[in-house]
């Protein structure tokens, strides 16, 4: 069977776990020109072998248009099957902009060709994410915009977030909302706290992220529109998430691994593959980031995947650009750090890394269920590995894991009835 090929006559034997069917059990699955065709149960399965329903990254950024250096639609797909993903949602922020139909059919047509992994297009909100003016929500839904998100940047007006709010409606597409008031955050480095302090850094303080969360979760329920807010970081944020909901308002949110698994302490180091946006925080957040996702408060896992040339990292800490990559490392860091720790259930977490992003966003949900469509991932839970740059298929390498061993590996991903990937 070639890598790429059709997943013919493929078959697996392992433990099978579907969260969102309630399946869990070990099985033999067959998938014959694409298609589950059986699953049969078995006695017992070959020792830390999973086969799950392959992942869905609702928060990637491709650079492209604009920045291929740093990353392709091919390179970042690539990367996206080796990190079992079957389908990733690409942010808009790149140059130019994705802000008119133009630039967003052409991304979409380049896809088409180039793409390991079906890939989506996210449109900004405002031309230019300047925040000044809306887009074209409704011709840019026609050309293929999965959603709609100044993501890089928050919509600071309030104003142009209401009429942002109606217009997706006319559109029919969710947005997904960068949450971080600028004057609080403008200068920041790293979270402001105690270890902020002790280097002599600018804090960016956490309250910058959870007042923009109230903000938007009050004009989301004014206007009763769904939102999905992007890589929450903070305590405040997760709890207002918990309370909009349950006061009746349709919201979704995504944490990313490395909020979920490191701390700023991390950022003692002054190693510049640990500067992010939002930025790590303490224990505490942390904490409360993972108490979320257990209690399904945060819907889904999004790697925030945020290549950058080697050049532009390897400068003082305060210069570095914000962002990390995350499509390849996510499933080890979070096996290692989250479900070995016993702080995440494997099933729960296999859940957030699918069916949460997928029905997040609107798309399909991945299924192990005879008839739907291979969209598959072969885990083993046991496999270590050491987290190496050589080792990408990124074309960026500003990982926060450089150099740390991780349990838990992706042995192949299937998606869209095809082998995408293969160790």
């Amino acid at each position: 069977m070639s890598r790429n090929g059709r997943a013919d006559a493929l078959t697996v034997r392992a433990r099978v776990i579907d969260p969102s069917g309630g399946l869990d059990e070990p099985a033999t699955v067959t998938v014959e020109d694409g298609v589950i065709t059986a699953i049969e149960s078995v006695a017992t399965a070959p020792e830390g072998l999973v086969l799950a329903p392959a992942f869905v990254d609702p928060h990637v950024h491709l650079r492209t248009p604009g920045r291929e250096d740093e990353e392709t639609i091919a390179s970042g797909t690539e990367a996206a099957a080796a990190g079992g993903y079957c389908a990733i949602v690409a942010m808009p922020n790149t140059d130019p902009v994705v802000d008119n139909a133009s630039v967003l059919e052409a991304l979409v047509e380049r896809a088409r060709e180039e793409a390991v992994v079906p890939t989506g297009f996210t449109a900004a909100i405002s031309k230019g994410q300047r925040g000044e003016e809306l887009t074209e929500m409704a011709e840019l839904a026609a050309a293929g915009a999965i959603a709609f998100t100044d993501d890089g940047r928050p919509v600071a007006s309030a104003g142009l977030m209401r009429r942002a709010l109606a217009y997706s409606a006319v559109a029919d597409r969710p947005l997904a909302l960068h949450c971080e008031e600028p004057t609080l955050s403008t200068g920041g480095q790293m979270h402001e706290g105690a270890v902020s302090a002790a280097l002599g850094l600018a804090g960016w303080p956490s309250v910058a992220e959870s007042l923009m969360v109230e903000r938007d979760l009050s004009l989301a329920a004014y206007e009763s529109r769904p939102v999905h807010l992007q890589h929450l970081s903070a305590r405040a944020s997760v709890d207002a998430v918990r309370r909009a909901r349950a006061a009746g308002v349709r919201v979704s949110a995504e944490a990313s691994p490395h909020h979920l698994c490191a701390t700023d302490e991390l950022v003692r180091t002054l190693d510049a593959n640990v500067k992010m946006n939002p930025p790590l925080r303490t224990e505490d957040d942390r904490r409360a980031l993972v108490e979320g996702l257990v209690d399904g408060t945060i819907d889904c896992v999004a790697t925030d995947h945020a290549p950058h040339a080697r050049h532009e990292k390897d400068v003082p800490f305060e210069e570095a650009p914000f962002g990390v990559t995350g499509l390849e490392t996510a499933f080890g860091a979070l096996n290692t750090f989250l479900v070995r720790t016993r702080e995440v259930p494997l099933a729960t977490l296999l859940d957030r890394l699918s069916a949460g992003p997928a029905r997040a966003l609107g798309l399909p949900v991945p299924r192990i269920a005879v008839g739907e469509p291979a969209n598959l991932v072969l885990l083993d839970l046991e496999a270590e590995w050491t987290v190496r740059e050589d080792s990408f298929r990124s074309r960026s390498a500003n990982s926060w894991l450089l150099g740390r061993t991780l349990v838990g590996a992706v042995v192949k991903t299937v998606a869209g009835g095809r082998v995408v990937f293969a160790a």
